[in-house]
């Protein structure tokens, strides 16, 4: 096996450079993500507004649990990064890294689909409507097939991410979409001979979805000379203990902080839903734009955690800081551009979503101008402690972030989004404001983490020549 690396450390220039041509490419795959996300909607939404509050309803479990789980896998990205900055190519210990990924995405992905069987007690206790409740069950009991698949498919994105071919993510992402396109269109109305499902076409459509994509994964790999050498199939039976054990220490608190990150606004749905449903329609299209935006640095944070891996790994503190810094500027300056557009030009991005000249969304159009004012607020915010998040999971310190995330976005956050939304007149305002504390604590606290890093011996020196 080879040695360690002579130490090169990046100028800012190269960092940036190296940074951007990481982050650019995984920030058009989440983009792409959300328009596959989108692309059922629309053909649901032909269904009816049954069909379409039912898949709602089981998504927003069904989502919850996903993510949090391809933050459990995820852990994968900072180990392969820091094998390949202490010992590139380092074969052995990427492949097995990878193949424990593989494994828990597996383990973890039938654990999911049994949490996501919870739905009809949660909408039962919520006091949903018979009908809407027999449609939702119908459609997760399907869905919940294409947990493991994507969750496998997430796993290889992290491989092919870290070794650096991150544009892979992007054009198996720009694919599904036309792979999920096709395929609601076949099942949901039952062309070609397929049969006529309906709602449950467009569960069958996500699973073949995320079959295609963990094979388009396989093949990329295979053809890809740098990738094929790692062999990250093979001897996929035998197990790493050790390993496995390291990327569920790692990739828990991962899990549990997004669940924490994801429940605030699920929360804040809830609260917003007391005021009224204009409330409500407005709060979801300005979420929906600030969710939108949030992609590109939740890109940022994935190259980071890539990019201080490797320097984490080569031992070199001054890289791992200069990767840290450069991601966050490249977070803060997107996250300022796209506060500004919604302070400037709110009207133009709500055509995104509805059409603001329409007198029927009049109410839903005055409401949502108020909480893009907010959105744009916390942008910066949301960029920052995304990405900083990022650069520490790189450093494999992930304990503290999750309990300052969780502090931070359910104690000052919701804290304040119950007391100004309900023990003061401004309702919905008070409850975004709650939302931009949350952010603005969160991300304060990540980004002190990060500052004291060498303090709290988070990084590795420079080894002795």
């Amino acid at each position: 096996m080879q040695q360690a690396h002579t130490l090169h450390t990046p100028s800012w220039g190269q960092e940036l450079r190296a940074t951007l041509g990481l982050a650019g490419p995984l920030a058009a795959a989440n983009l792409l993500q959300m328009l596959t996300y989108a692309v059922d909607v629309i053909f649901i939404a032909r269904l009816g507004e049954q069909e379409l509050a039912a898949s709602a309803l089981a998504v927003s479990l069904f989502g919850l649990v996903l993510w949090a789980l391809t933050g459990l896998t995820g852990a994968v990205a900072p180990l392969i990064a820091e094998a390949v900055g202490a010992r590139a190519p380092a074969l052995r210990p990427v492949r097995r890294s990878v193949r424990m990924a593989l494994w828990l995405a597996v383990l973890a992905g039938a654990a999911g689909m049994g949490l996501c069987l919870l739905l009809d007690p949660i909408m039962q206790i919520s006091g949903q409507q018979p009908g809407i409740r027999a449609l939702a069950n119908a459609y997760n009991s399907v869905i919940i097939f294409s947990m493991v698949p994507m969750l496998l498919a997430g796993v290889l994105r992290n491989f092919v991410s870290a070794l650096g071919r991150p544009i892979f993510a992007t054009a198996i992402t720009g694919l599904g979409i036309f792979v999920n396109a096709g395929a609601n269109y076949v099942f949901i109305y039952g062309k070609f001979g397929a049969p006529e499902m309906g709602l449950s076409g467009a569960a069958v459509a996500t699973i073949l979805t995320g079959f295609f994509t963990v094979g388009a994964y396989i093949a990329a790999i295979r053809a890809d000379r740098r990738l094929h050498r790692y062999h990250v199939l093979g001897r996929i039976w035998s197990p790493d203990w050790a390993r496995f054990r390291q990327i569920v220490a790692i990739g828990t608190p991962i899990a549990l902080t997004i669940t924490a990150e994801a429940g605030i606004f699920g929360a804040a749905a809830f609260l917003m839903g007391r005021f009224g449903a204009a409330e409500l329609a407005g709060h979801t299209v300005a979420l929906q734009l600030a969710a939108l935006a949030f992609q590109v640095p939740f890109g940022v944070g994935q190259a980071a955690a890539i990019r201080v891996g490797y320097h984490y790994g080569a031992h070199d503190r001054v890289g791992a800081g200069r990767a840290g810094w450069v991601a966050l500027a490249i977070g803060a300056g997107f996250m300022t551009l796209t506060a500004g557009a919604m302070i400037l030009f709110p009207e133009l991005l709500l055509r995104i979503y509805v059409d603001p000249s329409a007198p029927a969304n009049a109410a839903l159009v005055a409401f949502a101008l108020q909480y893009l004012v907010l959105a744009a607020i916390f942008q910066l915010a949301d960029g920052v402690q995304a990405v900083a998040a990022g650069a520490l999971r790189g450093l494999q310190d992930t304990r503290i972030p999750m309990w300052i995330a969780i502090f931070s976005y359910w104690v000052p956050g919701i804290g304040m989004s119950v007391g100004l939304g309900f023990f003061t007149p401004l309702e919905g305002t008070g409850v975004w404001i709650g939302l931009a504390t949350g952010l603005f604590f969160a991300a304060a606290g990540l980004i002190w983490r990060w500052n004291r890093r060498e303090v709290l011996g988070l990084t590795r020196g420079q080894p002795a020549s």
